[in-house]
């Protein structure tokens, strides 16, 4: 494999190309085999074995007949993140009342890229279209989620973030031209809230409102998620939109008050 471009001295190659085999795992391909991996990876098949072993010791990956698969240990790398934030344990109680309010499900998404990446959710048992869990990712145009956040960058950030393809494996039903995507952002950044009608997937449709640290930045986007054909537009707007707006100020607030929070572990 040839060295990544942009690497400074400081890079540690052997890491990035464990994080490689990691994500070479994608849904519908939950085991795979070692030349599976080694063709995902573009890696050579002797490391990407020492890799696979590695992390099989490290109780990462599962080794059996049929080829190699992720543990559920996988999850304490992303969990580790959630927590580090300190986002979950905020937002956890308001998006419990959310959910019981408009008996929805409610999640909250981070931008990764051009795309969103779920790290809390309160679910409802319904059938929707598509799974949604903690580590799903989705283009984050088509979504509210993502239009909440999309909209609090800066023109030329925009650009850059939306210029990247999107690492989802999904295309979404809505794929707009410059203008209406710059006009759909322009509506949400000046109301401050995202609806979205079946633009990612058929059956799908949501309102989100960002969440903001003490500084007033973005940081992450709050949805109230409805199937289409049990929820209208308009009760979406006129019910869940205002709990939703109210709830997403809350978890703001007490974010702002963690972030206020000195961090530091005093030796006695």
């Amino acid at each position: 494999m040839p060295a990544r471009p942009d690497t400074g001295p400081d890079f540690i190659e052997a890491l990035a190309r464990g994080l490689d085999v990691i994500r070479a795992f994608r849904p519908l391909r939950p085991v795979m085999t070692l030349s599976e991996v080694a063709s995902a990876t573009g890696l050579a098949r002797p490391t990407t074995r020492r890799i696979l072993l590695t992390l099989a010791e490290l109780g990462y990956v599962r080794q059996s007949e049929a080829g190699f698969a992720l543990t559920p240990r996988v999850l304490d790398l992303g969990v580790a993140y959630v927590r580090s934030m300190g986002l979950w344990d905020v937002a956890r109680p308001h998006m419990e009342r959310l959910c019981a309010r408009t008996n929805e499900s409610v999640s909250i998404a981070q931008l990764d890229g051009p795309d969103i990446v779920y790290v809390a959710r309160v679910a409802v048992p319904k059938i929707v279209t598509l799974s949604v869990q903690i580590g799903t990712r989705f283009p984050a145009l088509p979504t509210s989620l993502g239009k909440v956040q999309l909209a609090a960058l800066p023109p030329d950030e925009l650009e850059a973030v939306l210029a990247q393809p999107t690492r989802s494996g999904l295309t979404s039903r809505w794929q707009p031209d410059a203008a209406e995507r710059d006009a759909e952002l322009r509506d949400v950044r000046a109301r401050g809230w995202a609806l979205t009608d079946e633009q990612l997937a058929l059956g799908i449709r949501s309102v989100a409102a960002p969440l903001r640290d003490g500084s007033g930045r973005v940081v992450a986007g709050i949805n109230v998620n409805c199937h289409a054909s049990e929820t209208s537009v308009e009760h979406m707007v006129e019910h869940h939109l205002p709990l939703l707006l109210q709830v997403a100020g809350e978890i703001s607030a007490d974010f702002a008050r963690l972030g206020a929070v000195p961090h530091e572990v005093v030796a006695s």
